[in-house]
């Protein structure tokens, strides 16, 4: 939820309408979901294709329906505790990072006979016998709105030691890792039995039986600090808004390198992928900066950057998504990727941007003269019965950095026209606008 929106907050010579500033009580329960990826999850399917002698065959499928969130390195990892006393005989696509104790097994090995395995994708090299279809990406899921063919993975595995005549038991107590923590996992449940098209799309063919889960994010489960921020500027001020200092907490230089790295310090000797950063006020690893360059007569022009301060990691097909009103009109991108995406219970549209394959799609780490970056200007075509550059109604409300939300200044901070009227002393009711947006974000930390 933004606490400001085009029917409110810009209006400042007006009176806000009460049914904006009296929050109802259930409502933090209601929106304390991601309202710009309503429908966003991770799905894992367990689809059953063979019955053995003492269990099953099975391909399992993580599927990325997140429209902005996706899997970077070293990938995901799943988990999950057997009803039964089952063994995974053999796996294909994927391994299991622990054999256990499989001293009850005379004649024959299984690969895991763990009662929790810890499942791990297989690498893009993987030989060609332990491949299975759809496989061996690295544990690296695309977003589903940037790519939906990458944007899943499976693997095969056969499981056993049920005994005769058994259907299989649903695995318990799903968990996974996207690289980190923050997933929770729904009761893995019996769905419909998954049906796929062969023969060219003229035959169905359909698997014995289908379990799925899906696991949904939260930043407050995943406990993480903020890894972005957003600074400010515009053509008709000088000054910039810049990033609220200690928008990713404050640490200190010192010469262990533990925290920072001062300008006077070479980082050429770092280990690749340690996350050492560049001493800054705001000490995040990430910035990004929204200046509007231009105000034509049926269009405006604004250059987004970013900038990443970390001197020991790249971030590989990364995205920025951005929430704002103008986006409800045309909008041209010059040097990224973009698309609107839909919502619920947002006031202002949500664009999505990422890079280029093969030009910027990787944002590089920093280095000693600079830090690394991407940028592009876009143009958007005026709403001419609302577009105005006064009370920040050309800034973002909200941005987010492969999925993270980023830390943004309070509104009357933003760069003020020239003749001061969009920077006023805000009125009381502005104010308590603000308060009831802090109170309104502790009561969701909370629950």
């Amino acid at each position: 939820m933004s606490f400001y929106s085009k029917s409110s907050f810009l209006q400042v010579h007006g009176v806000p309408t009460l049914s904006f500033v009296l929050l109802k009580p259930d409502s933090c329960f209601t929106n304390c979901y991601d309202p710009m990826d309503p429908n966003g999850n991770i799905t894992v399917t367990f689809d059953i294709e063979q019955y053995t002698s003492d269990g099953y065959v099975a391909r399992v499928t993580i599927q990325n329906f997140y429209q902005y969130r996706h899997v970077d390195k070293p990938g995901w990892r799943l988990g999950w505790i057997w009803s039964q006393k089952e063994v995974i005989w053999s796996m294909s696509g994927a391994f299991a990072t622990q054999q256990g104790n499989c001293s009850s097994f005379k004649f024959q090995t299984p690969h895991s006979c763990n009662r929790d395995p810890d499942i791990l994708d297989l690498m893009p090299d993987a030989l060609p016998q332990n491949r299975s279809n759809d496989c061996c990406k690295g544990g690296i899921l695309d977003a589903w709105a940037i790519n939906p063919a990458k944007s899943f993975s499976s693997f095969e595995m056969k499981v056993g030691n049920l005994g005769g005549n058994s259907t299989g038991y649903k695995p318990l107590n799903l968990t996974l890792l996207a690289p980190g923590p923050g997933y929770t996992c729904s009761p893995v449940i019996d769905t419909d039995p998954t049906v796929s098209s062969v023969i060219g799309g003229r035959r169905q063919e359909q698997v014995y039986r289908t379990w799925k889960s899906t696991c949904t994010y939260s930043s407050y489960l995943a406990s993480k600090t903020p890894v972005c921020c957003v600074s400010l500027s515009s053509f008709y001020n000088p000054a910039i808004t810049t990033c609220p200092k200690c928008s990713c907490g404050c640490r200190e230089a010192d010469q262990s390198r533990k925290q920072c790295i001062s300008q006077d310090t070479s980082p050429s000797d770092l280990v690749s992928d340690t996350d050492i950063l560049k001493c800054t006020d705001h000490m995040c690893p990430l910035g990004i900066h929204w200046h509007i360059k231009n105000n034509f007569k049926d269009h405006w022009r604004v250059k987004l950057t970013i900038s990443n301060f970390n001197f020991g990691r790249n971030y590989s097909n990364w995205n920025v998504l951005v929430q704002h009103p103008g986006f409800s009109q045309q909008i041209t991108t010059y040097s990224f990727n973009s698309t609107v995406l839909p919502t619920i219970g947002v006031p202002d549209e949500v664009a999505l941007f990422w890079g280029i394959d093969y030009y910027n799609d990787q944002l590089l780490q920093a280095n000693e003269n600079q830090v690394g970056s991407a940028t592009t200007d876009i143009l958007l075509r005026k709403e001419m019965g609302a577009f105005t550059l006064r009370n920040g109604w050309a800034f973002p409300r909200r941005i987010y950095f492969n999925g993270e939300n980023c830390e943004m200044a309070l509104p009357d901070t933003f760069p003020m026209l020239p003749n001061g009227s969009s920077r006023q002393n805000p009125p009381h009711y502005a104010l308590l606008l603000i308060l009831v947006y802090l109170t309104y974000k502790t009561v969701c930390f909370l629950f």
